[in-house]
């Protein structure tokens, strides 16, 4: 790759749960990164070699890369000085749980300035469809021709440093020369390009996160069917699925929350103007299961009179990220019938969170939120009623 700028690449987003693993492992094939941010905190660590959150295999990389592949800025102006501009900022929905475009196109808008037709902009964000085209025709009536490509990130969060060097990567660009440019840049981490027209890579993108929202959802539907039921719905999985091909897909009930899925569904149903009944459908299942599991408690416990622990606070196992993590919701709700909710989470840095032990000490009832590895096979005294969606533990009085 030709160095015609100080840097092959600036992130903006650099330090960020996206940007940031994306620089790292750039960096480490020897191109020169910055990792643009307004976040001075994370700066500081990340420039000690700290990973200011969970990614795995990441700090070593990121230890033998800083100070000389990899540097960070906190001044737009050094947009100048790249030869690619990545977009990796999130992209959120409003209280109507429609995009919020305003501020993409106000940051576009902010840096331009520091542009010029020789480089190329990549957006990694999550957008809306259509959202490209637009930031063109944006970008053109300020003056400003240069080439836009899309890549869409599609990595589990927390394993980015090994999917970037195995997953495919989808590509697409405005022109034939802005697809080139993308995927020159992506074949240097990928083992697989994919160039696609632009609409395809932003729908595949929100299709990707919908499925996986649905799927989840379909599950979560049968373990309340099968809850209220008095059956237990991973008991009933594992014996559908074995030897049953057909049904190796099933997930396992559990909270689906995060900053992407639920996030990516809506986006996909204000495209199209809110009759994507599935991703509705699939809202209502998910976002409920808090509330559910709580109407069943109250059939059987005075809520008032009981101490509930909350095991696990995280948005998904193995992470301490807790973005729009169900178990708040949870928390929420239980604390609204009288409950005297504690909450624990030995991933997660909270002052008000207690440890493991103290909260199977302390509770009457165990809730696991999130089934992180150190719960797998934890056991609990007897007394104690658990509820265990994800069947991870080995309790002894276990409510489906």
């Amino acid at each position: 790759m030709k160095h015609e700028k100080k840097y092959d690449i600036i992130i903006i987003g650099g330090l960020g749960h996206v940007g940031l693993p994306l620089g790292i492992a750039f960096a480490n094939k020897g191109l020169k990164v910055c990792l643009y941010d307004i976040d001075k905190k994370k700066a500081e660590r990340v420039l000690a070699g700290e990973m200011p959150f969970i990614e795995y295999g990441a700090e070593p990389v990121l230890k033998k890369v800083i100070g000389k592949e990899l540097t960070i800025s906190l001044n737009l102006k050094d947009l100048a000085n790249a030869n690619y501009i990545i977009v990796a900022i999130g992209t959120p929905v409003d209280e109507y749980l429609s995009p919020k475009l305003r501020g993409f196109f106000n940051l576009f808008e902010k840096f331009m300035q520091y542009l010029d037709s020789s480089q190329t902009i990549i957006i990694r964000s999550t957008v809306y469809p259509r959202v490209c085209e637009q930031m063109e025709k944006f970008l053109l009536k300020k003056g400003l021709s240069i080439n836009i490509a899309y890549c869409p990130e599609r990595i589990i969060q927390g394993y980015s440093i090994k999917e970037l060097n195995e997953l495919p990567q989808i590509v697409a660009g405005l022109n034939s020369e802005s697809e080139k440019k993308a995927v020159e840049l992506f074949s240097v981490l990928s083992p697989k390009v994919i160039p696609v027209k632009m609409g395809e890579a932003e729908l595949i993108k929100l299709f990707a996160n919908a499925w996986r929202y649905i799927s989840f959802a379909v599950s979560n539907q049968f373990y309340m069917i099968a809850t209220m039921h008095g059956e237990n719905y991973d008991s009933i999985r594992k014996a559908l699925m074995d030897g049953y091909g057909r049904a190796a897909s099933i997930p396992g009930a559990g909270f689906t929350a995060g900053p992407c899925l639920l996030k990516d569904t809506m986006q996909l149903a204000s495209f199209t103007s809110n009759t994507f009944q599935l991703g509705h459908a699939a809202m209502m299942v998910n976002e409920g299961l808090p509330d559910f599991i709580v109407s069943q408690l109250r059939y059987s416990h005075d809520l008032s009179k009981a101490t509930v622990g909350i095991l696990g606070m995280a948005f998904k196992a193995d992470i301490d990220d807790t973005r729009d993590s169900l178990s708040f919701r949870l928390k929420k709700t239980l604390s609204f019938h009288n409950a005297n909710v504690i909450c624990s989470d030995y991933m997660v840095n909270d002052p008000t969170f207690v440890t493991t032990e103290q909260l199977v000490a302390d509770s009457d009832i165990i809730i696991i939120g999130v089934p992180h590895s150190a719960y797998k096979g934890l056991p609990f005294p007897s007394n104690k009623v658990i509820i265990d969606l994800w069947g991870v533990t080995k309790a002894t009085d276990v409510i489906p």
